[in-house]
């Protein structure tokens, strides 16, 4: 009922952006003529463009692999999204400075798009590789969650346009009543189209801000109370490739960030990446006593293509390792 309710007023809010595009469109056909025509229709179809919902792209730092030059980074990341049954990524980047790895869908084609961080990637074994491409794929919302998320980034646009633009327009006032005073001032100065514009804006935002805050409350309580199940159905796809304590760990090694600060040291000594993939492997493979706590490869990822994925990423390591001192503690 209440994933119901959440889907059902994050349409309302996306029907009334599409309802602001409509209404200029016909603002501006039934009198194409009048210039108000065209401020009015002008301004309802710039704020169906604001609000409209994001289709992603990816993230500036982000480079595309080359599919035969990076074939066994695809092919993991195929048998992966296979076992847990999410679309095969069509594009698998990587990010050098990016400790997290996304899976998303991007642009108006919907491509399906692996990202992967360079930092946690160089230090994991095979076994949690899978793992984290696991975890990651397993985020990838549903429909009905893209839709209400989706709403709520419109929402927080919304309180930002309405309410969260009082510094602004502070200043603005400031500059208005020193025109005034100023010589100009005396004479006919712009203020009359400046004071009745923000005039408008203020009688706007009063009007649309409290239904505005009233539904973004709503919708993020709505979300908030079936954030559990979602995190449930995550982790059940998560669960289709890597076990609870494969999992477990990964969540540990990534929220302590404690593999970051022995690899930046060693950029900083200047080793090499591949020497540093070494020591990060001697730390996670074994125990205290030297003795291997598990097997390190797994079913999806054996060692050896683990290591050809390395000698692919190398020149991506060698690059990403030079700016590690650059990254911070999440």
């Amino acid at each position: 009922m209440k994933r119901a309710l959440a889907l059902v007023l994050a349409l309302v809010v996306h029907l009334l952006t599409l309802g602001f595009v409509a209404l200029g469109v016909v603002a501006i056909a039934r009198a194409p003529g009048f210039i108000w025509s065209w401020l009015f229709g002008g301004a309802c179809l710039a704020i169906g463009w604001a609000l409209r919902p994001r289709l992603g792209a990816l993230p500036a730092d982000a480079e595309v692999l080359d599919r035969e030059q990076a074939a066994q980074v695809y092919a993991v990341a195929d048998r992966v999204a296979g076992r847990v049954g999410v679309p095969r990524p069509r594009k698998v980047a990587v990010r050098d400075l990016a400790t997290s790895t996304a899976y998303d869908r991007v642009g108006l084609a919907r491509t399906p798009v692996l990202v992967i961080g360079l930092p946690l990637w160089l230090a994991l074994p095979p076994k949690q590789r899978v793992a984290l491409l696991a975890a990651a794929y397993a985020r990838l919302p549903t429909g009905g969650e893209r839709v209400v998320s989706e709403a709520l980034a419109t929402l927080e646009s919304w309180r930002d346009a309405l309410l969260g633009s009082s510094g602004p327009l502070r200043v603005r006032d400031e500059a208005q009543t020193k025109i005034a005073a100023s010589t100009l001032g005396a004479m006919d100065h712009p203020g009359t189209t400046y004071e009745a514009a923000g005039a408008l804006g203020r009688l706007i935002g009063r009007v649309l801000g409290g239904p505005v805050l009233l539904i973004r409350y709503a919708l993020t309580r709505l979300v908030q109370a079936g954030q559990a199940r979602t995190l449930a159905r995550q982790r059940a796809l998560a669960l289709r490739v890597a076990s609870e304590r494969e999992l477990a760990e990964l969540e540990e090694l990534a929220a302590g960030a404690g593999y970051l600060a022995p690899m930046q040291a060693a950029a900083l000594r200047g080793e090499s990446a591949t020497s540093i993939r070494r020591s990060a492997l001697s730390r996670f493979l074994l125990t205290d006593d030297g003795v291997l706590d598990s097997p390190p490869h797994s079913e999806l990822l054996g060692t050896r293509d683990s290591e050809r994925i390395d000698e692919e990423l190398l020149a991506h390591y060698t690059r990403a390792i030079r700016g590690f001192g650059l990254i911070g503690s999440p």
